[in-house]
């Protein structure tokens, strides 16, 4: 796949409402560019990759979703907990009839909300397996990404080990959570952080970060998400925080309009302008915090149309302007 990427599983995540589906969407768009064969794991139930991508319902299977750039295959997978259980159920155990039996008086459901441990080793299992698979001794996927629970969620959903340690001290599910610890904290995997510039996102950023740090996982780039160019000049932003913006401009600026003789027009834009210069002003103390996270950091554009497909293109071809300064 090119540079120096070594990492083959990406593991997306991010606080509630920071894009970060959008983002798993754009990368996998990114990593497929060239003629790269690219999964897209969801493992949440929303069907937020099928709605991105403007397709039907994703089934639990891998179905083609999208061609990047240069003729490569996005392909993607909803990944169901209680399939995956009875898939594990038969594979490992050759239930066949009778695990159809076991889903139908409820241990299915029984299994995974009880044991969420269990639950989180067969959907992480699913990534594990995916990366793994080999067809004509060539991997059939050369990335996957995973678009991943919330931070405020992610460390224990990917210390499978720890998770299953008081439910299973041998046998295959130990084996495969210990299997799968190899892979989520070697260089081939890469955990993404999504956030917007505003205080709690970043805080939960920065928990996340010290949490798979100390979980021996490893971290890639903090994705700043729906960045915005401030509208005002940097006097003018000093002006409006100071409550000292020039309303001689301001009435220029409405006249030239022709909207001369607004005074509250006027007024409401004065307040808005010392509204927006406040933000601009926490969104630079944001990124000065997520600047000292010591981690690459991407800045994607706020999209005014939405994240529809076409916006998805913009955003990956974005990640790919950075692949320089981020071995993705």
């Amino acid at each position: 796949m090119g540079g120096t990427r070594t990492a083959r599983l990406h593991i997306v995540t991010g606080k509630g409402g920071t894009g970060k589906t959008s983002v798993a969407a754009a990368l996998a768009l990114h990593l497929a560019s060239g003629g790269h064969n690219v999964l897209l794991i969801e493992v949440e139930g929303r069907q937020g990759i099928a709605q991105l991508f403007d397709v039907p319902q994703l089934p639990y299977e891998e179905r083609k979703v999208a061609i990047a750039r240069g003729g490569g295959d996005v392909f993607a997978l909803a990944i169901d907990p209680e399939d995956a259980l009875y898939e594990y159920l038969d594979m490992y155990y050759r239930l066949g009839r009778a695990g159809k039996a076991l889903r139908k008086v409820g241990v299915v459901e029984f299994a995974t909300t009880v044991a969420p441990g269990v639950r989180d080793v067969l959907l992480t299992g699913k990534a594990y397996e995916a990366c793994r698979r080999r067809r004509d001794n060539e991997y059939t996927y050369d990335a996957i990404v995973l678009d991943a629970p919330p931070t405020g969620r992610i460390g224990r959903f990917l210390n499978v080990n720890s998770e299953v340690a008081g439910l299973a001290k041998v046998g295959p599910i130990r084996r495969q959570a210990d299997s799968i610890m190899g892979l989520l904290r070697s260089p081939r995997t890469a955990v993404h952080l999504v956030t917007l510039l505003e205080e709690m996102p970043v805080q939960e950023t920065a928990d996340a970060v010290a949490e798979l740090r100390g979980l021996g996982i490893p971290i890639g780039a903090v994705v700043v998400n729906q960045t915005r160019h401030p509208a005002l000049s940097d006097e003018q932003l000093h002006q409006a925080l100071a409550g000292s913006l020039d309303a001689e401009d301001v009435a220029t600026g409405l006249k030239e309009a022709g909207l001369a003789g607004h005074t509250g027009l006027m007024d409401a834009l004065v307040r808005e302008a010392a509204a927006h210069a406040e933000r601009v002003q926490l969104e630079a103390e944001q990124r000065v915090l997520v600047d000292s996270m010591g981690q690459p950091v991407v800045a994607l554009p706020w999209l005014p149309d939405g994240v529809d497909l076409a916006g998805l293109y913009e955003l990956s071809d974005r990640l790919g302007a950075t692949s320089a300064e981020v071995p993705w």
